[in-house]
């Protein structure tokens, strides 16, 4: 019998080749990854992690099942669908990286029913996956969407956002390439088929006149590009809006739990309150050389490892503004700006605070050089937003945080609500006349007043 043939004379110096691919690429992901840690290092603590099992559950509604994407449905729909293809074909990238490391062809086939069946899926999704992004591609490039638009979308954001759709869209067409390849090489030399690969044996069907040379060399060149497009889109995407693909799941498994409405206390208020309550333990607790700690949020490295986390899930959807009502009246404020600028700030004084230390000042914070005031008062504190973000990111609770150090830390507020303070401080009330005077609506009224 003849031996079939074979496209490789020397697979080793194949692995070798890859293997050196792919430490480069891990050594230059490490490399990135570490550096955000870094960043993390500057943060606030934030809230507890607790009751794992609801969060679990969470993250399989949520993410997983993209529920809250499909409150637009068609859009919806597709972006589902690039998820879900993203999950069924990191499978075959899984198997991919084996066989390139141990010289192998399909490592996986052994699962029989398991492995075809996530062959064929990742098959038909790739070409699911290919049509959504031409979709997205063609409604950012020839459709005025509202929401991609905004002061704080910037040139660079939407060729960010299409760098990142093509990439995908040579992914799944290289993927569908080394498919096709390898169906029709092992379908003229006789061999047995791993997998199944419904889109693939009609694309290698429909080519006629090709040899078993041809679709072994397509079928390898495809297998180079595609994974080489994968190890340069993982480097790519902490660089990128994108990384929300790392982000987005954790984020929603580490989402706050408690109602949407409901307002954290702050741990130096709180504390300041009990001493005034109790002034007898300001005095027994040990004096410490530890400077009290900022009200609230000046700067990056005020945020909560929360708040930043959020900030690097966010797609820049634009969900959120447009649900917000402020914006909708024409007020600056912009959730989805909010996010990016704190995560854009992060970026630009990161760097800086690792090699100087946390308490390096360049002279800039995410206050008033990024976020103004008028942003953070134009906010309702409806949690709109926060109800809308497809990734659970809580853009109230970093706004808030914002507000307090302007009314703790520089007593700055519109005066609307200096006035408010004022009364309430003077006379127990939001309301501009005494205690005594509360009750005098109800005089005329038959109400009981206890």
């Amino acid at each position: 019998m003849q031996r079939p043939y074979q496209l490789h004379e020397n697979p080793m110096s194949r692995q070798i080749i890859f293997a050196v691919t792919l430490l480069v690429t891990i050594g230059a992901f490490a490399f990135t990854v570490s550096r955000i840690m870094k960043y993390f290092s500057f943060t606030r603590p934030a809230f507890p992690i607790r009751d794992p099992g609801k969060r679990f559950n969470l993250m399989l509604k949520v993410a997983f099942g993209q529920t809250k994407i499909f409150r637009r449905p068609v859009i919806g729909f597709f972006h589902a669908l690039v998820f879900w293809g993203f999950c069924v074909i990191l499978f075959g990238s899984l198997e991919m990286v084996i066989d390139g490391l141990s010289g192998s062809e399909k490592v996986f086939k052994f699962l029989g029913p398991v492995h075809s069946f996530f062959m064929a899926s990742g098959d038909i999704f790739a070409v699911l996956v290919a049509v959504s992004i031409i979709i997205f591609l063609s409604r950012r490039l020839f459709f005025h969407i509202k929401r991609f638009e905004g002061p704080e979308m910037k040139h660079r954001s939407h060729i960010d956002a299409a760098t990142a759709l093509t990439l995908i869209l040579l992914l799944m067409v290289s993927l569908l390439t080394m498919n096709t390849g390898y169906v029709g090489s092992k379908s003229i030399s006789g061999e047995e088929i791993a997998g199944l690969y419904p889109v693939s044996a009609i694309f290698a069907g429909a080519v006629n006149g090709m040899s078993e040379k041809s679709f072994l060399l397509m079928s390898e060149i495809s297998w180079w590009v595609h994974i080489l497009l994968i190890f340069v889109f993982a480097n790519y995407l902490p660089y990128s809006k994108h990384f929300h693909v790392f982000m987005s799941v954790p984020n929603v498994f580490l989402s706050r739990l408690e109602p949407l409405g409901k307002m954290t206390n702050m741990d130096n208020i709180t504390r300041e309150v009990k001493l005034m309550l109790n002034p007898d333990t300001a005095f027994s607790a040990p004096a410490g050389d530890t400077p009290p700690e900022r009200f609230g949020i000046r700067d990056a490295e005020d945020a909560t490892w929360k708040n930043y986390f959020e900030s690097l899930s966010c797609t820049e959807c634009g969900r959120c503004t447009s649900v917000c009502p402020a914006n909708i009246t024409g007020k600056k404020l912009s959730p989805r700006k909010i996010m990016m600028d704190l995560r854009a700030r992060m970026k630009e004084k990161g760097p800086l605070m690792v090699e100087n230390g946390r308490d390096y000042s360049d002279n800039r914070s995410l206050i008033r050089d990024y976020i103004s005031e008028e942003e953070l008062w134009a906010c309702t504190t409806c949690n709109a937003c926060t109800k809308e973000c497809p990734v659970n990111i809580n853009q109230v609770s970093l706004i808030l945080d914002m507000r307090r150090y302007l009314v703790l830390e520089e007593a700055s507020a519109p005066g609307e609500l200096k006035a408010v303070f004022n009364n309430i401080e003077n006379n127990g009330a939001p309301w501009q006349y005494s205690s005594e005077d509360r009750l005098n609506w109800a005089k005329d009224l038959e109400i009981n007043v206890i």
